[in-house]
């Protein structure tokens, strides 16, 4: 089979459209009436659309009596809606620009294959072994056209393509879109894979040098009629629309220069090609223009193909090479003269042809290459970004940010390049007015910013600067610049030697405040606070960054250092140390509190025992975001440090409460459930809330698996839980004598507040802990009296059935907190289908139902099952789709007016629900695919059902659909269990994945 007759077997596999029955004289009138139209003198380009409604009722498969699907029949009526298609396509001139816009790929592989085979193209032949110059003029014009849109197809999918943005997911419109998507990759396939014979044809084309002809109305009509009443007309060479040679050569180099552009991403060499196409192009339209009746070529995009093989491509010619800006900087980034670089952007900067997108790609590279490591760049950089910046102060730009990071440390050979730029982009004889205020607010607002004496008076005495301001402005510049800093000693004419000017000790302070506040280096710190000490004695430096923060309970420690020098530096050790933490920059971190370490042991042993415990700290969460990640137990010595941190008796010891939860959390963590359980000493279970919920926890997840008699330890955890998510009332008595009841949310009864516990809990990881604690809050939410729908959990049978209290408990906040429960345990393992489940049920009952979570809730519903299933491949587990969770499917489908699904579903519980799917299934309105879903019903009594209904209200159609669902042998009553369980778990399957695709 030949690539061509591929296509058109593909074409021709294409969905089948459902368009409006026509009879035959209703179909000979519209041929009548579409030619009546297309013969008026000047009528009204006929709509491209009717190309698709000819060749989709064409292609359209007839069913036989056995209800089997059949390729279209050959029939005279196919045939002449086939000439249709072909007539309103000749009325369009077969212009490829405008049938390209408006079908899509299939359509027009099937137009273009009816072309061919009309203009007798011998089938099974590849193009490429046909001699163009032996065929008819129509015959050979035909094959070009077929080879010029396989080109043009090629090129135009590799083009990035805009999403559209989806509406509301439908099966049966996804199913055609899918299907559409598919085929139209089919044919791409084979396009590509014939791409080379094609461009091997188009070559051959532009070796004719001869007038070809393209098919006209009268052409068509004359090949459609008998054989015996045909003249002979249509072999000749004057049959239908002359194409002129020239215009054939425009059309094949245009399209060749474009697939050679884009083949050259892999292969450079083939620029050199599609230069030739292009310029031949090029040529050929400045002879005869851009435009004729038949084919359009867009000068601006071939003017954008040249440009860019001109820079792509090597020329010998040293003086074409380097006609443009653009090939210039190609050319010096390609050898690397970088140098001659700032030049050609410096002489830029005067003519501003360069736009500023391309300047700033151009630096975006150059940074690049400076990162992997070529520092000789680094200058290469600066000079590049001084020039953009100058242009964008010319053309009324702000100043870019990278400007300001390089000029962030100035130095005199950078402010000589500045000035140097500012003078070479500007001719003050012929500059306007306006590029001159531009210039001089940018020197003016540069000296504002300078701290160093020398710089300002290197500005300020430039010829550039002198030229640009009046005395007056320069005058009052200056002023300003000595209120600023009195020991800055400016003046108007230029001295021999600026270099002595003293530096003021304010400014000098300043630079090492500054150097302070960014450094991270422990020994570079303490050297700039022993410089800061000699200036000044005045000064608590440790205030200088309102971002050094140290907790209160270490800051009245630290404050109470006598030493001002030490104090400063073990106050701002810390707060670096713990902003290092926080941002997770630990290696920064235990150098600060390595230093701080080594200090403090000198004189303090209170301050040492904290500095211990922040390292502590610092080691469990590196170990946390680093080897605990992939699951790496953590090291002995660093478990025995938590067990020793917890067991601690030193007195007048500053703590924080964090710590102690982190190590409670990172045991949890690591099931060090024997020692929370049994070896936590009792006085410490007493005093620390998170160590007794820690033991709680390790106790209950521990005996999970035990007999009855665990659950002591569960009810301990409840009753520890309920006291903290009760409510404090208290009673005040109003102006008018009443006496009212006020709640408080945040309970102190309890041994720490719901937020504390809340925040301990998104500390866990372990997936048992989680499921544990995730298991008794929705038990605690189940147990409130006016709840209709319980929530189902993993081990929820282990915890109490109710509350002595119940109006003491706050189940607001005890459903907020499920539900954030939940969402953090997906992050932890979006897989788990019982948090899944959990989900579901929170999105159907928790949430506010105005806001429609049904469609939510049924996403986690069928992603539970998906994972559990390998996406519904196997049987998903009846401990997940319990009945119940089906039955709440079932009610999410119903509010969501999807009848049909709700019907299916119902013959998945175990004892199939023929009320609730008969009064589904009765429903008009329904927002599902309805009929096509009868193919997932196994159940026959539902489907006899469906028939009667149909039938009952003249459905023919979907009735028919029904019976053929009835027919197929593998539901037939009398076949063996086994056989009728395949065909519904295969059914099942089938349903729930399509159910996954409209819901995921």
């Amino acid at each position: 089979m030949s690539a061509e007759a591929a296509d058109r077997e593909a074409a021709t596999s294409s969905r089948p459209c459902t368009p409006p029955q026509t009879s035959w004289f209703e179909f000979v009138l519209e041929e009548a009436l579409l030619e009546q139209h297309l013969q008026k003198p000047s009528p009204d380009p006929p709509p491209v659309q009717l190309i698709v409604q000819f060749l989709e009722q064409a292609s359209k498969p007839s069913v036989n009596e056995q209800n089997q699907v059949q390729p279209p029949p050959d029939n005279k009526r196919n045939r002449i809606l086939k000439l249709l298609a072909l007539k309103v396509a000749a009325h369009l001139k077969w212009d490829l620009d405008v049938l390209e816009k408006s079908l899509s790929v299939p359509v027009l592989n099937m137009l273009l294959n009816e072309l061919l085979c009309i203009s007798k193209v011998p089938p099974g032949t590849k193009h490429v072994d046909v001699d163009l110059s032996s065929l008819p003029p129509t015959t050979a014009m035909a094959i070009l056209l077929y080879n010029r849109w396989a080109i043009r197809t090629i090129v135009q999918s590799s083009f990035p393509v805009k999403q559209v943005k989806p509406g509301p997911p439908q099966l049966n419109v996804m199913n055609h879109v899918q299907q559409e998507k598919e085929l139209t990759e089919n044919i791409l396939k084979v396009l590509k894979e014939q791409a080379a014979d094609s461009i091997l044809v188009l070559e051959g084309a532009l070796k004719l040098n001869k007038d070809l002809y393209v098919h006209t109305i009268r052409t068509l009509d004359l090949l459609a009629m008998e054989p015996g009443m045909v003249n002979g007309e249509t072999e000749s060479s004057t049959a239908g629309l002359k194409i002129s040679a020239e215009e054939i050569q425009c059309q094949v180099c245009y399209d060749l220069g474009a697939i050679y552009f884009q083949q050259g991403s892999t292969n450079a060499a083939v620029h050199e090609k599609a230069k030739e196409k292009f310029f031949k192009t090029k040529e050929l339209i400045a002879k005869n223009g851009s435009s004729s009746p038949h084919f359009t070529i867009d000068e601006e995009r071939l003017a954008g193909y040249c440009q860019a093989c001109e820079v792509l491509t090597s020329s010998s010619d040293d003086a074409s090479q380097q006609a443009t800006p653009y090939s210039k900087i190609h050319s010096c980034m390609k050898s690397g003269k970088y140098q001659d670089l700032v030049k050609i952007f410096l002489e830029d900067n005067l003519t501003l042809s360069l736009p500023e997108q391309f300047r700033q790609s151009v630096l975006r590279e150059l940074f690049q290459k400076a990162q992997q490591g070529n520092d000789a760049l680094d200058e290469v950089c600066f000079k590049v970004c001084v020039c953009n910046t100058v242009c964008d102060i010319l053309q009324g730009r702000i100043i870019d940010i990278q400007f300001c990071q390089l000029f962030l440390k100035p130095s005199k050979e950078k402010i000589d390049f500045l000035l140097e730029v500012c003078s070479g982009s500007i001719n003050l004889e012929s500059a306007s007015e306006e590029l001159k205020r531009r210039m001089a607010a940018f020197l003016k607002n540069l000296c504002l910013g300078m701290e160093d004496p020398q710089f300002v008076f290197m500005i300020s005495s430039h010829e550039l600067f002198i030229k640009l301001l009046k005395d007056d402005e320069r005058k009052l510049l200056l002023d300003q610049m000595r209120k600023r800093s009195p020991r800055i000693n400016l003046c108007t004419k230029p001295v021999t030697s600026f270099y002595d000017i003293p530096a003021s000790a304010s400014v000098n302070i300043g630079q090492l405040e500054h150097q302070l506040i960014l450094s991270v280096d422990p020994w570079r710190i303490r050297q700039i606070l022993i410089e800061l000490h000699g200036m000044t004695s005045e000064r608590q430096f440790w205030t200088i960054s309102n971002k050094w923060e140290v907790p209160n309970v270490y800051g009245n420690v630290i404050l109470g250092i006598k030493d001002s020098l030490t104090r400063d530096l073990v106050y701002i050790l810390m707060a670096k140390g713990l902003h290092c933490c926080a941002i997770k920059d630990f290696v920064h971190a235990k150098q600060l509190f390595a230093a701080c370490l080594e200090l403090v042991t000198e004189f303090s042993p209170k301050l040492r025992q904290v500095m211990l415990n922040e390292m502590l700290l610092l080691d469990i969460y590196t170990h946390e975001a680093g080897a605990g990640v992939s699951g790496e137990r953590p090291p002995s010595d660093l478990i025995s440090r938590v067990r020793g941190y917890l067991e601690m008796r030193v007195p007048d010891i500053p703590l924080r409460q964090v710590i102690a939860e982190e190590c409670v959390a990172f045991l949890l963590n690591w099931c060090e459930n024997e020692y929370l359980t049994m070896q936590v000493p009792l006085p410490l279970v007493q005093t620390n809330p998170y160590v007794k919920l820690g033991q709680l926890l390790a106790a209950t997840c521990k005996e999970l698996p035990g007999p009855k008699e665990s659950r002591r330890t569960a009810k301990d955890l409840w009753e520890v839980v309920v006291q903290i998510c009760s409510v404090s009332n208290q009673h005040k008595r109003g102006n008018d004598g009443r006496v009212s009841l006020i709640k408080h949310r945040e309970s102190t009864l309890g041994i720490m507040y719901r937020s504390e516990l809340l925040s301990f809990i998104k500390k866990l990881r372990e997936p048992l802990v989680l499921t544990t604690i995730l298991s008794l809050f929705v038990k605690l939410h189940n147990v409130r009296e006016d709840i209709v729908n319980d929530i189902a959990a993993e081990h929820i049978s282990i915890w109490p059935s109710s509350i002595p209290n119940l109006q003491s408990v706050d189940f607001e906040a005890v459903a907020i907190t499920v539900k954030e429960l939940v969402s953090y345990a997906l992050t932890i393992n979006a897989n788990n289908h019982f948090w899944l489940i959990i989900q579901a049920e929170i999105s159907l009952i928790i949430q506010d139902l105005s806001t429609n979570q049904y469609s939510a809730a049924l996403h986690y519903y069928l992603q539970a099952g998906a994972v559990c299933s390998d996406f519904f491949n196997k049987m998903v587990p009846p401990d997940v789709y319990t009945d119940q969770v089906i039955k709440r499917m079932i009610k999410c489908c119903s509010l969501l007016n999807c009848h049909t699904q709700v019907a299916i579903l119902c013959q998945f519980l175990r004892e199939v629900d023929y009320k609730t799917a008969f009064k589904a299934l009765q429903e008009q309105n329904s927002h599902d695919a309805m009929d096509s879903y009868y193919e997932y019903i196994w159940d026959v009594t539902i489907l006899e059902y469906l028939t009667y209904l149909h039938h009952k209200r003249g459905e023919t159609d979907k009735r028919q659909i029904a019976i053929k669902a009835i027919g197929q042998t593998e539901l037939n009553a009398s076949n063996p269990e086994e056989v009728l369980q395949l065909a519904a778990q295969r059914r099942k399957k089938k349903f729930l994945q399509a159910m996954a695709k409209l819901y995921f």
